[in-house]
């Protein structure tokens, strides 16, 4: 079997919300334009944040993921054999490449989402999604470990042979963030929709920040870093869209079951830049 093309838009953080073999999974376009997502991927922290760099091709022989009913699920056929970095797109000409592979088939309205996400047709888990304009950037103060409970549930599969165990634990290398960072926005039908923000850019983001800062108020001016980058960044100064994404759990059991797992953000001619998003 020839080996599949994949250009890497997302890169995941740890959530006790799926199963451990869940735990950390890239997702990215075929070169057909079709959006997939690859798990397992063998975690450890330095192989995750070097090897995989987002809009980078990779070679890797793939096949469908039959643990999982979402089409979109693959898994790497030899979990041992290396990935093989294929190029890389560049910003050139406000993301024109990246744009040509990314925005092929782009969602606006939500319900259109979780409709075909529940068809069994469909099962659809990984959009492309342009909110119609953006309200506000949310953060919220939330748990600082990771629930015991799920994270004994989640022992239990490696414990039966469910899954192959990882070189790292990602729970015991990654901590929990203390924070939930939203993004409340309309869609195209004017419903108001908030929705989490769960990638490793800004998991990465927060803790870098975090540990440049000083004094008592660290953590309040990681946070400030982390909104401005999202809001007045990404959110104002680019032509922004979602990556959504479920997890396995969460889609069989959820009525919405989508999170904002990455984040796509071209930036604009300066005459264009306007905050036409809010």
């Amino acid at each position: 079997m020839p080996s599949t093309k994949v250009l890497i838009t997302v890169k995941s953080y740890p959530t006790v919300s799926s199963h451990y073999e869940e735990q950390v999974s890239i997702a990215g376009f075929r070169e057909d334009g079709v959006f997939i997502r690859i798990y397992p991927i063998p975690f450890s922290k330095k192989t995750y944040d070097e090897q995989y760099q987002l809009y980078d091709w990779v070679e890797l022989d793939l096949e469908r993921n039959t643990r999982d009913f979402r089409l979109e699920s693959f898994r790497p056929v030899n979990l041992d054999a290396p990935v093989k970095k294929a190029g890389h797109l560049g910003t050139e000409d406000h993301w024109s490449e990246r744009k040509a592979i990314v925005l092929k088939n782009v969602y606006r309205n939500l319900s259109t989402v979780i409709m075909e996400a529940k068809h069994e047709a469909f099962y659809t888990s990984l959009v492309v999604f342009k909110p119609a304009r953006i309200l506000d950037f949310v953060v919220e103060e939330t748990e600082r470990e990771w629930n015991r409970n799920r994270l004994n549930a989640l022992q239990e599969e490696l414990l039966r042979g469910v899954v192959a165990e990882q070189p790292e634990d990602p729970f015991a290398v990654m901590p929990k963030l203390p924070y939930k960072f939203s993004f409340r926005f309309i869609d195209d039908k004017n419903e108001e929709i908030t929705l989490p923000v769960e990638d490793w850019q800004l998991a990465s983001l927060y803790w870098k920040s975090l540990q440049k800062q000083r004094g008592a108020d660290k953590e309040l001016k990681a946070v400030n870093e982390v909104r401005k980058k999202y809001l007045h960044e990404y959110a104002r100064n680019s032509d922004l869209y979602f990556f959504l994404g479920t997890t396995q759990n969460v889609h069989a059991s959820a009525r919405q079951p989508f999170t904002i797992v990455g984040l796509f953000h071209p930036t604009m001619p300066p005459a264009v830049i306007q905050g036409s998003l809010f």
